[in-house]
């Protein structure tokens, strides 16, 4: 890859790349750090990767980086984080991005990025397993839990709505 292929890949998918790990850590400068490690991985290995395997090769990256980060960070899990299946939603509201917002910070880690790579991103499940490390039919399967979670947790259109 050319360092023009490298700043071509920054303007295309730094976007996509920020706002995926944005909503898996919902933290912004860790956000920020994890696209910055990505970058760098990218840079450290400019000459073994090609340019139409870039995309891959970032959503990848910066999944593995964000994995590390949870683990390190689970040493200082709060309390109200370990009952996160106790609680469902019984408010009406009329902000229905708030509310999935919400009920999709509240699925594990690994059920959020698969539902994010397949609903958000677009990804195809052969993609996702690529990027995570898993095969396609535990894809499928984190995908069917993750939406299942969703629909008992936001529960019917007319709570919502």
């Amino acid at each position: 890859m050319t360092p023009e292929e490298f700043n071509n890949c920054v303007d295309l998918y730094a976007d996509n790349l920020y706002r995926f790990i944005l909503k898996n850590v919902k933290d912004i400068d860790k956000a920020k750090d994890i696209v910055q490690d990505t970058y760098e991985k990218l840079w450290l290995k400019v000459n073994d990767v090609a340019s139409t395997n870039a995309k891959s090769y970032m959503f990848t990256t910066a999944y593995r980086t964000m994995i590390d980060r949870f683990r390190s960070d689970s040493k200082q899990e709060r309390l109200e984080d370990s009952h996160l299946y106790l609680h469902s939603h019984t408010k009406s509201y009329s902000d229905l991005k708030e509310i999935l917002n919400e009920a999709v910070s509240r699925l594990p880690d690994i059920q959020r990025s698969v539902v994010m790579l397949r609903d958000y991103e677009g990804y195809n499940y052969e993609e996702i397993g690529q990027i995570t490390g898993l095969n396609e039919s535990q894809v499928k399967v984190y995908i069917f839990r993750a939406r299942k979670f969703l629909k008992n947790y936001i529960g019917s259109k007319e709570v919502v709505i």
